[in-house]
């Protein structure tokens, strides 16, 4: 059994950074696999990038999904541990009594972020001339959420519109073939129609969304696996600060992952900044008012408090506090 002079040194060290107690933990047991979720190999391709999949002391067992919706039933089914998804689908995943936790969340702010997009020839100009239209997107993504949001801030509601629910792949297909009149999804789908297809984006969704991404994490594995999502959280953090101030390099991470063109993903890397943001209760009541317009729109079949989806005890970067967290990700 430890001294107490053992233990206050491990902790005192854990205050100045982590590293040492970090080690000491990994030494004393063997550490369970982290399952980690991925859309389009986000998660993979991006630490892989930044150099933080070198010397992990467990070993990082990642799962690939088309789309979000996916992913929030793996998180549901306990097939993985941890995985990133947007406000909306998050609310989607709390909706259907998954046991989840956000323990990170980072801020895109980009240039296309999420849209409606719309074919270069349509003459339709502006969210209100969406009535009576088809618009293609996956039922509880942020996409459906972005549609919601344009048409009651033009005066409509969601029933003056055909919703058509397709994952993305299949969603592109819809939108160019004219089998939809608008398609409303995210980086990098958006960067793609635009450079590759000439579509037009009709409504962004910058004053609409939070444009948040969670990292969230089973109930299970947060009790389990709380050393590896330790540290699990951090080399996002840095890996995101490494994206911000190296947009080149995470491109090209990117277009080799997906097939796409370089200029493609350059365009969307050197025009987003990713910043970490503290869980506080603004970013709560924030949430909370997607669940709550979920609920009128009857996506949700009943009410969900979304404050029981945080644990701000991973608010840290590399032990630091979150306010100082903040400061500590430089931005492009």
């Amino acid at each position: 059994m430890p001294t107490r002079s053992l233990l206050a040194s491990l902790i005192g060290t854990a205050l100045l950074g982590g590293s040492l107690l970090f080690s000491t933990l990994s030494q004393a047991a063997d550490l369970a696999p982290l399952k980690v979720a991925n859309q389009k190999s986000s998660y993979k391709l991006l630490l892989q990038a930044a150099g933080e999949l070198k010397d992990v002391p467990y070993t990082i067992e990642f799962s690939e999904f088309p789309a979000a919706a996916p992913l929030g039933e793996a998180l549901n089914a306990g097939a993985v541990d941890v995985g990133g998804l947007g406000d909306a689908p998050y609310v989607f995943a709390l909706g259907a009594g998954s046991p989840l936790k956000v323990v990170s969340i980072t801020h895109a702010d980009g240039r296309f972020s999420t849209s409606i997009l719309v074919p270069k020839d349509s003459p339709l100009k502006t969210a209100a001339d969406l009535k009576g239209k088809r618009v293609v997107t996956n039922r509880g993504s942020i996409g459906h959420f972005l549609v919601i949001k344009a048409l009651r801030d033009a005066g409509l509601q969601s029933s003056d519109v055909t919703f058509v629910n397709l994952l993305p792949s299949d969603a592109r297909s819809a939108l160019e073939s004219g089998n939809a009149d608008a398609w409303s999804t995210w980086d990098p789908y958006t960067t793609i129609a635009i450079t590759q297809n000439g579509a037009r984006i009709l409504r962004k969704g910058d004053d609409l969304l939070t444009n948040h991404l969670y990292t969230a994490a089973t109930s299970k594995a947060i009790a389990e696996k709380r050393v590896q999502l330790d540290d699990f959280v951090q080399r996002l953090d840095r890996a995101w600060a490494w994206a911000n101030q190296h947009p080149k390099e995470y491109a090209q991470a990117q277009a080799k992952v997906t097939g796409l063109p370089l200029e493609v993903h350059l365009a969307s890397a050197e025009a987003t900044d990713f910043q970490k943001v503290a869980i506080t209760d603004q970013v709560v009541a924030n949430l909370q008012q997607t669940a709550d317009i979920y609920r009128e729109e009857g996506i949700l079949s009943k009410p969900v408090d979304v404050s029981k989806g945080f644990d701000p005890s991973f608010n840290t970067v590399r032990g630091l506090p979150a306010a100082a967290a903040l400061a500590a990700i430089p931005s492009r």
